[in-house]
């Protein structure tokens, strides 16, 4: 029996038939892409494949999924023979690439200015090359093709995995316009050094025999709108072999709420974008136990349809407030910072949008913003609200206006030779970071006076973004010296009486673990959240039927662990209908005032 016929008889899915050396899974956050890239790994190697497994995803799970402690080495999973691991860790990376920078130069230069190149390596643009670096070794490297029938990526949540795409022709252009030593000053050293490796990167991620992107999205419009402009993305630098995962469809079912969730994702499959509708596509059904551990893995790709597992009783009902209960406490001041953060896909916009309506229907000024490049606040509010004012931190928006002000202040006594220079240190893909750095913290300066509910990015680009707001508090304090007043906007986050920082996560496993990791980043960086928001919750519904039950059941131990760690909860059902518009978005945050 062949290798391809053991693969056709583990799985039917399409994505997996005929499987080049390297296969992205990249999609919206919170979709399933660490637990179909893990299943695919589980079934490639099942197959007598020798399998290499990478997340590039800053905020990576793969340990978790298969209870195995993995980190930036390659490590074996012991129960799948011929699979093996590597998480990408930024924190690591960076320091691993600051160190090869530094190491040469320290003891040759004085303290002071081994200070200096460290803090110019410290902000998050060095992080993200640093991830870049590894992750392009892995495309270049000509032994893996001796060591690895397959390698998997699972890929950050969509932005920053554009982004990452990107890179390598983004730096390979930078570097062969000479612009390699200006504006990234130590976080661009020794590039040159590396334009064999980016360009092998850029030339496998182009040429369909060796790359398949399979793009994971859940049957929701919004979701399959937004990997319709990742399609076109991708495809526009080269990568267009792809393939559509549509995953965790809920299987049919006579209980309504069941029936409902069903007709919304059929119908969001039957409006499905004309340039997805083209690609080859697998449909993978919801599953009621949580995606960790082998034979969970082994299940998600089978082809049995998730069948109605066997009758269990009612779980205990909720006990636990919703999102009014923090509107209420919010409400009793007029102004402040509401930052919703979590892993993606668990639905921040909503929440966020939620709070802003609630707030303003209260009569107060709020500011909608969003740091998230995959965010829909248009989408979601459909419509203007009274006292509410909605904004996006663009990155292209960001960029051009930070350019105009630097060429126009530091640029302006320069001579024609000198603002050419300067032109041109502006195109590094760094200033993006610095771009959109300033016009957050304009948002947060803007909490002083009224309130202003932020959509923050996924984890991974939330940490970034909090990261170079650490760099900017850093160089203040030195530059200020003792003795004299300033405020930084990591100060103002610091602040439990100007900021509340609500963390959003689903009641399953890896969002919670995610979440949990989230708050463990911030309390080391002295930023507390104050509450934690269980989204889409099954147990909050009163489910009817066996399979709605058995999720349920499987909810009721992460909600357990959300109220270990959480100062604060609100849980919101799974509701029938997504919350779209002023009106269902108030029902969601402020019910008692909407019905009376």
């Amino acid at each position: 029996m062949t290798d391809h016929a053991v693969l056709r008889r583990a799985s039917t899915v399409q994505f997996l038939d005929h499987a080049p050396r390297f296969l992205f899974f990249t999609g919206k956050g919170g979709v399933g892409k660490t637990s179909i890239a893990c299943a695919a790994a589980v079934h490639l190697a099942g197959a007598g494949r020798r399998v290499l497994l990478v997340s590039t995803d800053p905020a990576s799970n793969v340990g978790q999924v298969f209870g195995v402690r993995i980190g930036n080495t390659i490590t074996a999973i012991p129960a799948v023979p011929g699979l093996e691991a590597l998480e990408i860790d930024p924190e690591q990376a960076a320091e691993a690439y600051r160190e090869k920078i530094v190491a040469p130069v320290r003891g040759l230069l004085p303290e002071a200015e081994i200070a200096s190149i460290t803090e110019q390596l410290s902000g998050a643009c060095t992080t993200e090359i640093a991830s870049f670096d590894e992750f392009t070794g892995i495309l270049a490297d000509g032994t893996i093709g001796e060591r690895y029938d397959h390698v998997l990526f699972d890929t950050a949540p969509t932005g920053h995995t554009v982004r990452l795409l990107q890179l390598p022709g983004d730096w390979t252009s930078f570097l062969d316009a000479g612009k390699g030593d200006a504006s990234c000053l130590g976080p661009l050293s020794g590039l040159e050094k590396q334009r064999s490796t980016y360009a092998a990167a850029v030339a496998a991620l182009a040429d369909p025999a060796r790359t398949r992107l399979v793009l994971v999205a859940r049957a929701q419009e919004s979701g399959l709108a937004e990997v319709a402009r990742t399609h076109e993305e991708l495809a526009r630098i080269g990568m267009t072999r792809q393939h559509l995962v549509v995953n965790g469809l809920m299987p049919a079912g006579e209980d309504p709420l069941v029936v409902a969730v069903r007709a919304r994702e059929q119908a969001a499959l039957a409006g499905l974008p004309e340039v997805l509708a083209g690609l080859p596509r697998d449909e993978v059904a919801l599953r009621p136990q949580n995606m960790v551990g082998l034979d969970a893995l082994r299940s998600l790709l089978a082809d049995d349809g998730a069948p109605e597992p066997a009758a269990s009783t009612p779980p205990a009902e909720l006990d636990l407030p919703g999102l009014e209960s923090l509107v209420d406490e919010l409400a009793a001041q007029d102004h402040g910072l509401v930052m919703c953060m979590g892993k993606g896909g668990v639905g921040k916009t909503t929440v966020a949008a939620a709070v802003a309506v609630a707030l303003a229907h209260r009569g107060h000024d709020v500011l909608l913003t969003t740091t998230d490049p995959a965010a829909h606040l248009s989408e979601t509010l459909a419509g203007e609200v009274e006292h509410l004012t909605v904004s996006r931190i663009d990155p292209e928006q960001a960029v051009a206006a930070y350019r105009s002000r630097v060429l126009a202040s530091t640029g302006r006594n320069l001579d024609e030779t000198g603002r050419a220079q300067l032109a041109e240190d502006l195109l590094s893909p760094c200033t993006e970071e610095v771009a959109v750095f300033h016009e957050f913290s304009r948002a947060v300066n803007e909490s002083r006076r009224r309130f202003v509910v932020m959509d923050t990015a996924p984890t991974g680009h939330t940490l970034l973004l909090l990261d170079a707001t650490g760099s900017y508090h850093r160089e203040v304090a030195r530059s200020m010296g003792e003795g004299l007043s300033y405020a930084t906007p990591l100060m103002r986050l610091q602040d439990p009486e100007l900021t509340k920082l609500v963390l959003v996560t689903l009641a399953e496993t890896t969002p919670v673990l995610e979440a949990t990791r989230l708050q463990e980043d911030l309390e080391r960086a002295d930023l507390h959240p104050w509450a934690w928001v269980v989204n889409h919750s099954v147990a909050a519904t009163a489910p009817g039927s066996a399979f709605l039950r058995a999720r349920a059941h499987a909810e009721l131990e992460q909600i357990r662990a959300v109220q270990d760690l959480a100062p604060r909860i609100a849980v919101i059902p799974l509701l029938a209908e997504e919350p779209v518009g002023e009106t269902a978005l108030a029902e969601l945050a402020d019910p008692a005032r909407v019905r009376s």
